[in-house]
């Protein structure tokens, strides 16, 4: 067996020629490896809602001898997953406590260093231009990328009008939310390992329809650029708990930038228009602080 990601990765590697039975079952053992480990193929099956024997042909379509095998790449996917407070213990228990600070942003600024020598600026300019030019522009990140995503969301629909931020438990409800994308729109997909299934078939069903499609994934290997004709790479560290999304935030940051620079008559235009209607509807009147002499107070506004 090929350690505690094989599963993940044998799934990442073959999800292009798996059928629509078996991309449901990747979706689901990716998202429900914990529950799916206790079942058998014909409860996985009833479940999903598949036959036995579709789950059967998944695992010797993923190069498993039979379902005993399967399970038990399941049950290393859970210890793995068990394991990660021991993990990061082993990157983090011996730096005394006073030295956890100085320790982790340094290493952030590392993979920072290292994102900007190997992120290919010509797919970065690509994206730029797809982005601006784009009737709608749709953004997915799942789990620990969903931050992400919505601070690039968030801060690009300061700048254009267009922005469409996928929010989403399951790939039917992705599916309604972009069902009228086609090849006058972009959609920027976000994945780290653990990659997605659904930010996967997201980018899957926006290729299909001919749009743009724009990765910000780890590595040229991520399964997040089979769909994908621009592709942002970004270190990100998987050794602990917590991941490091600093690089893939910077990245963001950077696209961000760009595009203001190629609309800059646009993003002047908009920042007066969401100032006068600050103004106008006192929007940060109940949070504002007021320096009065040496103190500070709270002024809650309200809105006559």
């Amino acid at each position: 067996m090929g350690g505690a990601n094989d599963l993940l990765n044998r799934i990442n590697e073959r999800y292009g020629s798996f059928s629509k039975g078996q991309k449901k079952l990747a979706a689901y053992i990716t998202d429900n490896y914990d529950k799916a480990v206790f079942l058998t193929a014909a409860k996985m099956g009833a479940t999903v809602g598949v036959s036995e024997s579709t789950v059967v042909r998944f695992a010797a379509h993923l190069g498993y001898r039979g379902y005993p095998q399967f399970q038990r790449a399941l049950e290393e996917m859970v210890q793995s997953k068990l394991l990660a407070v021991q993990r990061m213990e082993d990157v983090y228990g011996r730096i005394p406590q006073s030295e956890i600070l100085k320790t982790v942003l340094e290493s952030d600024a590392r993979r920072i260093q290292e994102t900007l020598e190997k992120i290919d600026e010509q797919a970065f300019q690509v994206a730029v231009d797809a982005i601006v030019s784009a009737r709608n522009v749709y953004v997915v990140g799942i789990r620990s990328c969903a931050p992400l995503a919505e601070f690039f969301a968030f801060y690009l629909n300061m700048v254009c009008d267009n922005v469409r931020l996928l929010q989403t438990n399951s790939s039917s409800e992705l599916f309604e939310q972009m069902v009228r994308i086609n090849s006058e729109d972009a959609i920027v997909g976000i994945s780290f390992p653990r990659y997605s299934v659904r930010t996967l078939k997201a980018m899957e069903f926006a290729n299909n329809r001919n749009a743009r499609v724009i990765t910000l994934t780890d590595s040229v290997h991520s399964p997040m650029n089979l769909y994908s004709s621009c592709n942002l790479i970004a270190n990100s560290d998987m050794s602990a708990i917590v991941e490091s999304l600093a690089a893939p935030l910077s990245v963001l940051n950077a696209l961000l930038m760009a595009i203001c620079t190629k609309k800059k008559g646009e993003v002047a235009e908009n920042l007066e228009m969401l100032e006068q209607v600050w103004e106008d509807y006192q929007v940060y009147g109940n949070d504002e602080i007021d320096y009065i002499g040496e103190s500070v107070r709270l002024r809650y506004g309200r809105v006559e």
